[in-house]
């Protein structure tokens, strides 16, 4: 019967561990909202935002992007006329990183 109970105890210890692990094994997440991929903006102004969970440091093309605590975040920015790629980069403070790219134009 003890053999059992700290079988039990055990297992559940596990996969109690598991689930806490999870999003140090996964690594961080990242989601753009906006801009949309392809997008056309007459005036030059783009909003970008999304989220980003697990991630110790996230940029744009470089440049440091400021999160709330939710890992929400939103910034506008100003284009030159032409192409441009947007790369969004998230890491985790275990050196796994996530990135996506949207391409944006400025007639």
């Amino acid at each position: 019967m003890i053999k059992y109970l700290i079988g039990a105890v055990l297992f559940v210890g596990g996969v109690y561990g598991l689930i806490e692990a999870w999003p140090l094994l996964v690594g961080p997440t990242l989601t753009i909202d906006a801009p949309i991929n392809n997008a056309s903006f007459p005036d030059g102004i783009v909003t970008v935002q999304g989220r980003s969970a697990h991630a110790a440091e996230l940029t744009l093309d470089g440049a440091p992007l400021l999160r709330d605590q939710s890992g929400n975040f939103s910034s506008t920015l100003t284009f030159p006329r032409g192409g441009s790629i947007l790369t969004f980069k998230a890491t985790d403070r275990f050196g796994k990183t996530v990135s996506e790219t949207r391409a944006i134009f400025v007639p």
